[in-house]
């Protein structure tokens, strides 16, 4: 069967007006805020309405580690919903909101794919409703007044060379990374070093998705640790006094977006992505207006159950006091065989022919980094559906050994799926088995740490159990920052590990389920306001940067207006 390309679906569908998506789950037009006809943005006034209802099923949808061959969490995810829906259940789903850097970089766009997809594609992958552009602002708002508070006389005795709050942009952009502020003389201000992340993993984003409204999100910003003085204290944004016009900027980006998948399920998408480098999960808010208005909510993290689905079990429902009812684990033939040892990776040159060919053995090894990814999410007590995202040239002797091997390893069940080909028709049985799954429960769900353990024994606890390192090796600049956050009171906080989302380990080259290594941690830094301390292990950075054969190169508009080569 030839599936047009995403866009070309995406283009060709027809949109229902967003007011109708929304009374599927009882939501009335004057409750929404519209962005045009397609998308809108719910008012705080349906949570105080809803609040008082019964929860429905959360459903968790994660992947093995990534690959170059794909896996399709987002697919999967919308896939599974259209299927539920198409069942009777009165079904929704959140995603997390795409960042411009993959959608202009190498991975594209966050919108799903094939006929597993939300719409308005273009307008989704874009500048969509404007939150992250909201966040960039508010994030660099602060760091301009944190500049010049220090040009102004410098009240709080702020040290220059202990400025924590960098800025963000939310691009690809690495010559950024580091770079000097104040040049130019007197009037310019005062020069140090400083630079820019990717707005996703600004602390402004996770304090976003982790608020449960407007004035708690305010509440958390004015936390937020910005520097120290000579004498080590530490200075947050509201003692600079950016906390409430920081606040302002986000009045409306703290409000979830609504729109639509191709079959018309209701679609929440705020905040949250780069599970790798951030905690990759889309807001609390719009999680719980799902819960509240369906019987099945259907959400995902990003990456692979290490990265997205341990922030989300650890963090997130921590955080929001969640219980999931059933995780699905996606995985592809193909992308076993990789982990398997099949394939090369050559940037801008087509997937190689052997990935097509039938090679059992190498699903076989490969599978050994699914069975590890299942094993992760069971250590939650969460029961776990394999979902095997179907591609043309997989065969059955194939799809026999990643069940035996899931089976194994403690999977629920294993199930292959072409929601990509056939939407959500292509999920039934995928949506039966997690429907069992979920009314069973996880009637044992437990955090991975208990709060009072030491950061980095929690750090040690995530690779071990997490990442299967031997242990780890701490930098003589993270240990002092892990007792300086401890002596400051911050030692109760959860982990949110920053690491490569291609291996297991620390180094990307590793696939499969790397054994005996250790994990190095070279950084550490606080988010007091979000509620969390990352850890940075290996070479991870907080600004990508764009590859040889960037998307935006094929990237354009016909006479007609038209984007083309989005994916």
């Amino acid at each position: 069967m030839h599936v047009p390309s995403d866009i070309e679906i995406a283009q060709g569908s027809e949109l229902r007006p967003i007011v109708e998506i929304a009374e599927k789950l009882g939501i009335g037009e004057s409750e929404l805020e519209q962005y045009g006809k397609y998308k809108a943005k719910i008012s705080p006034e349906v949570w105080d309405r809803v609040k008082g209802n019964a929860d429905g099923k959360l459903i968790l949808v994660t992947a093995i580690t990534p690959t170059p061959a794909g896996e399709g969490k987002t697919t999967t995810t919308v896939g599974l919903a259209q299927a539920l829906a198409k069942r009777g259940k009165k079904t929704s789903l959140a995603i997390r909101e795409p960042s411009l850097g993959p959608s202009f970089g190498v991975k594209g766009g966050a919108a799903g794919g094939g006929y597993s997809q939300v719409i308005p594609m273009e307008d989704i992958n874009l500048h969509f409703t404007g939150d992250l552009h909201a966040i960039t602002t508010a994030h660099n708002l602060i760091s301009a007044m944190v500049d010049n508070h220090i040009q102004q006389g410098n009240e709080l005795n702020l040290d220059p060379r202990r400025i924590v709050w960098r800025r963000v942009m939310d691009l690809n952009e690495r010559a950024l990374r580091s770079v000097i502020v104040g040049l130019g003389g007197k009037a310019n201000g005062v020069p140090r070093e400083s630079g820019f992340d990717i707005t996703v993993a600004s602390e402004v984003m996770a304090i976003l998705c982790l608020s449960t409204d407007l004035m708690d999100l305010k509440t958390r910003i004015a936390k937020i640790v910005v520097g120290y003085t000579y004498d080590g204290k530490a200075v947050t944004v509201g003692e600079i006094g950016a906390a409430g016009s920081a606040a302002v900027l986000l009045k409306d980006a703290v409000k979830p977006n609504l729109v639509q998948t191709l079959e018309g399920v209701p679609a929440f998408i705020h905040g949250g992505p780069f599970a790798n480098i951030a905690h990759g999960c889309n807001s609390i808010q719009a999680t719980r207006l799902g819960l509240k208005l369906s019987d099945y909510f259907v959400t995902e993290a990003g990456f692979g159950a290490d990265l997205g689905a341990e922030k989300f079990l650890d963090i997130k429902c921590r955080l929001g006091g969640l219980t999931p009812s059933a995780v699905v684990i996606v995985a592809t033939v193909r992308a076993l065989k990789m982990h398997g040892g099949v394939g090369k990776v050559a940037a801008g040159k087509p997937l190689d022919r052997a990935l097509e060919v039938e090679d059992v053995e190498a699903v076989r090894r490969g599978a050994e980094n699914l069975a590890k990814q299942i094993e992760n999410v069971r250590a939650f007590g969460v029961p776990v559906v394999v979902a095997i995202n179907r591609f043309p040239t997989d065969t059955d002797a194939e799809y026999a050994v990643v069940r035996e091997v899931a089976q194994a390893a403690g999977a629920r069940d294993t199930v292959v799926s072409n929601h990509f080909e056939q939407g959500g028709a292509g999920a039934e049985a995928l949506a039966m088995a997690v429907r069992d799954a979920a009314d069973e429960g996880a009637p044992e769900f437990r955090f991975l740490y208990p709060d009072d353990l030491p950061l980095a024994d929690k750090v040690e606890v995530i690779a071990t159990r997490m990442y299967g390192a031997a242990g780890i090796d701490l930098q003589p600049k993270a240990a002092a920052q892990f007792a300086s956050l401890e002596a400051q009171g911050f030692g109760r906080l959860p982990i949110c590990m920053a690491k490569t989302h291609l291996s297991l380990s620390h180094d990307p080259a590793l696939k499969g389920r790397p054994r005996g290594f250790r994990l190095p941690v070279r950084e550490v830094r606080l988010s007091a306001g979000a509620g969390f301390v990352t850890v940075l292990a290996g070479e991870i950075r907080l600004m990508p940067g764009l590859s040889s054969r960037p998307s935006g190169e094929m990237m354009d508009l016909d006479a007609d207006g038209k984007v083309v080569g989005l994916h």
